[in-house]
C-alpha cells in the first residue's frame, strides 16, 4: 500500500469531495448529530477555500494506491504577519486513519510553507478532534495561547516553527 501526496487545486472533484468529507465530519461531530446536505452546503459556501491556491496558499491531497483519501490546506494570511501561515482541513478518510497518511499531509504542507518562505504554521482545532490534536502532536506542532478569536469553533490552538 503506497501514499502519494500531490498539490491539487481545491476545487478539482476527488478534492470537493474530500472537503465535504471533512466539513460532514467536523459538523456532525460538533452537532451530535448527521450534518443534512443542506447545512455541509452552506457550511461550504464561501469558505474561503479559494486561498488555498497560490498566491495565497496551497492544497494537497492524498491518495493511497491511488484512491483519494486525505487533504489538507495551507493559507498565507496577512493578518498572521510575514512568514505565518495556517494549516487547514487536515482530514483523512477513517478507512485510511492509522496507515501514515496524516504524517505525510503535514510533511506536504510544512514543505509548501517553507516553499512561500513561511517560517511559523499554526492551526486552531476543538477539544473534540482528539485524533487531530494528536496528529499535530506526534509531528512536532506545541499548543500554543490562542493567536486569534476569529473562530468561534476553536478551543485550542497549535504552532510549529519549521
Amino acid at each position: 500500500m503506497t501514499w502519494t501526496v500531490t498539490a491539487e487545486r481545491f476545487d478539482s472533484p476527488d478534492a470537493t469531495a474530500l472537503r465535504r468529507d471533512y466539513y460532514e465530519e467536523v459538523a456532525s461531530r460538533y452537532w451530535l448529530r448527521q450534518a443534512t446536505d443542506e447545512e455541509i452546503a452552506a457550511g461550504l459556501a464561501d469558505d474561503g477555500a479559494d486561498l488555498l491556491a497560490p498566491p495565497t496558499g496551497q492544497f494537497v491531497l492524498g491518495r493511497r494506491d491511488g484512491t483519494a483519501a486525505s487533504c489538507a490546506g495551507l493559507v498565507l494570511t496577512e493578518a498572521a504577519g510575514a512568514g505565518t501561515a495556517e494549516l487547514t482541513r487536515v482530514y483523512v478518510r477513517p478507512g485510511f486513519r492509522g496507515t501514515g497518511g496524516g504524517g505525510l499531509l503535514l510533511a506536504a504542507v510544512e514543505e509548501a510553507a517553507r516553499g512561500f518562505g513561511v517560517r511559523l504554521l499554526r492551526l486552531d482545532t476543538r477539544n473534540d478532534l482528539v485524533e487531530a490534536r494528536g496528529l499535530y502532536t506526534k509531528h512536532g506542532y506545541r499548543e500554543v495561547p490562542a493567536f486569534h478569536r476569529r473562530n468561534p469553533y476553536a478551543e485550542r490552538w497549535f504552532a510549529k516553527e519549521l
